[in-house]
């Protein structure tokens, strides 16, 4: 019978055994659990809009507080054209932008996913951006540059570009990023840049006729040239972009 008491013994030690497993599996756990993760406030986005295209990554702050340093750049345009006292220039953009913002959560705190996605964004840029701008009128053809008609006796091209260089921007901004899964969400958001004016240079190639002298087509396009540069409309970049974010 000496068996049954060491069969008994075994059964005890098998079952401590297990009973101490579990609780070190719970220990490692509960470990786990409570071990800091880094990563939770971060998110990246791809984004894409009139100032081009790119990424940003964010990190919230808190509830209602998040910071977002970004790149946009390609060859995406805001506008196909500019018009200046009917004359009309075809636009063909370059962007180069990096920015940090500051995105303020109003109800950020809300249970409601709506609400608590929509924020008032403001920050800075580092732009420098070209603009190349053409014209191409067919001989024959009758157009307008500083508010003078002309009729061009040859092909007439009028080239140019608007440039942001090298300029630190302000930006004001509103925006709404709901999540869709726990970790991918969507946003999008409208704004603008204060850039002040652009520098503005164009030049004219071929002849055109008029009441006055040749010569005056080119007073006329360096006339035009300085009220795209003293325009008050250019002195703000508008912004529009949506896009994919990943919390992690």
């Amino acid at each position: 019978m000496k068996t049954l008491p060491i069969i008994l013994a075994a059964s005890v030690m098998t079952a401590m055994s297990a009973s101490a497993f579990a609780e070190d599996e719970q220990v490692i756990k509960e470990d786990a659990a409570t071990t800091p993760n880094y990563l939770a406030p971060v998110s990246v986005r791809a984004e894409v809009g009139t100032s081009g295209y790119g990424g940003a990554v964010s990190y919230r702050v808190n509830p209602y507080v998040g910071l977002s340093l970004g790149y946009n750049g390609g060859d995406l345009s805001w506008s196909d054209d500019i018009k200046v006292d009917g004359s009309t220039y075809d636009l063909d953009m370059e962007n180069n932008n990096t920015y940090l913002n500051a995105e303020l959560y109003p109800w950020g705190a809300s249970a409601n996913n709506f609400a608590n996605s929509v924020y008032v964004a403001t920050g800075v840029a580092y732009l420098d951006n070209d603009y190349d701008l053409t014209r191409h009128v067919a001989s024959g053809q009758g157009f307008t540059v500083n508010k003078t008609d002309y009729v061009a006796t040859s092909d007439v091209n009028i080239n140019g570009k608007m440039s942001y260089k090298n300029d630190i921007a302000p930006y004001l901004g509103l925006g709404i990023a709901p999540k869709i899964t726990k970790n991918l969400g969507v946003f999008g958001e409208v704004g603008a840049y204060y850039t002040g004016n652009p520098t503005v240079q164009l030049t004219s190639s071929g002849t055109a006729t008029t009441a006055p002298t040749n010569d005056a087509l080119a007073t006329a396009v360096s006339n035009e040239q300085d009220k795209i540069a003293n325009d008050n409309k250019y002195e703000w970049l508008p912004v529009a972009k949506v896009g994919l974010s990943f919390k992690f």
